[in-house]
C-alpha cells in the first residue's frame, strides 16, 4: 500500500428505502492526531456512534469531516404525516362541536405544523443505518484512493529532497581535506601577528590538526547519511510514517545546525562546506512541509 497524504474527499449517494435517498461524503485535511467531527441530521445518535467507531478502525490521523443529508421523496412529490394531518383534524372539530363553535381547520395552518410534511416519509433507523453503514465503506475506498494519489506525489517529492540531502554531505565530504588548509592559514597568520618571526610548519601543522578534530565534520556527516538511510526504508513502507518522518528530519536539522556551527567564519575553498549545508537545511524544511501532510 502506498504512502497516503491526510488531504481527501469523497462522497457517495444511497437508497435506505424508496422514499429516502442520502448523500453521505467524507473531507478530510491534516491534523497531528485523528479528529472526527459529524454533521448528521438530528436523531441519529447511534449512527453516529457506529461511523466514530468505524472511522477509527479504517483512520489513522486527519481532521475528519463527515456529512450526511437526507433526501425523503413519495411518490406525489410531497410527504405528508398523515396520521399526525388525521389527529389534528379530528381534535379541532371535536373541539368545535364541544363547545358550539363553526369552523374548519386551515389547512395551511396544519402544513406548518412540525412534522406535517416530512415525518410521513416512513423512516426507519435501522434501514437508515444500515444502509449508510454500507456506503461509508464506499466512501472511504474513494477517499484514500485521492489520498493516495497525492501521496504518491509527495513520496516523489520526498525522494528527491533525500537525493539532493545525499549530494549536498558528498560535496561536504568532498571539501574536507579544505577545513585542514584553512584552519593552518589562519593559525599562521595569527601566529606572525603575535610573534612576529618565521613559524615551524610542522607545529602549525599539529596545532591545525588539533583544531580540525575539535571541529571535525565526518560525525555529523555519518548520522546525517544515517537518518537519510532510515528515511527513505519509511517511504516503502505504508500506515503511520509521517511521525516518524518528522522526527527524523528534525535529527537531519540538528545535524545541519551542527555542522554549520563548526565550520562558521570559513573562507575561500571551505566556503562552499557552508553553502552546501544551508542547502541541507532548505531541503530538510520542503521535506517537512510534505511530511506534514503524511499519515
Amino acid at each position: 500500500m502506498p504512502l497516503r497524504s491526510m488531504t481527501g474527499y469523497a462522497q457517495v449517494r444511497g437508497q435506505a428505502n424508496p422514499r429516502l435517498a442520502f448523500a453521505l461524503s467524507l473531507k478530510a485535511v491534516n491534523h497531528r492526531f485523528l479528529d472526527l467531527h459529524f454533521r448528521l441530521p438530528s436523531d441519529t445518535d447511534a449512527l453516529e456512534m457506529k461511523l466514530r467507531r468505524l472511522l477509527k478502525e479504517k483512520l489513522v490521523r486527519g481532521h475528519v469531516e463527515v456529512t450526511l443529508n437526507l433526501d425523503y421523496t413519495s411518490a406525489n412529490g410531497v410527504g405528508l404525516n398523515r396520521q399526525l394531518i388525521s389527529n389534528y383534524m379530528q381534535a379541532f372539530r371535536s373541539a368545535a362541536k364541544e363547545f358550539g363553535i363553526a369552523g374548519e381547520p386551515d389547512l395551511n395552518v396544519v402544513l406548518r405544523m412540525p412534522g406535517a410534511m416530512d415525518s410521513g416519509n416512513d423512516r426507519s433507523d435501522d434501514e437508515l443505518d444500515g444502509a449508510v453503514i454500507a456506503s461509508i465503506e464506499e466512501a472511504l475506498t474513494r477517499l484514500n484512493q485521492m489520498r493516495e494519489d497525492e501521496g504518491r506525489g509527495i513520496e516523489r517529492e520526498l525522494r528527491a529532497r533525500m537525493k539532493h540531502l545525499r549530494e549536498a554531505a558528498a560535496s561536504i565530504e568532498a571539501h574536507r581535506d579544505a577545513l585542514l588548509r584553512t584552519y593552518a592559514d589562519r593559525l599562521q597568520s595569527r601566529m606572525r601577528e603575535m610573534f612576529g618571526a618565521q613559524i615551524d610548519k610542522d607545529r602549525i601543522l599539529q596545532e591545525a590538526a588539533v583544531l580540525v578534530d575539535r571541529s571535525d565534520i565526518q560525525e555529523e556527516l555519518v548520522r546525517l547519511n544515517t537518518h537519510v538511510d532510515h528515511f527513505e526504508a519509511l517511504l516503502g513502507q505504508s500506515g503511520e510514517v509521517g511521525k516518524k518522518m518528522d522526527f527524523l528530519l528534525q535529527e537531519m536539522n540538528r545535524e545541519a545546525n551542527t555542522l554549520l556551527s563548526k565550520t562558521s567564519g570559513l573562507a575561500g575553498e571551505a566556503l562552499k562546506i557552508t553553502e552546501a549545508g544551508l542547502l541541507m537545511k532548505s531541503e530538510i524544511e520542503k521535506s517537512r512541509e510534505q511530511v506534514q501532510n503524511l499519515e
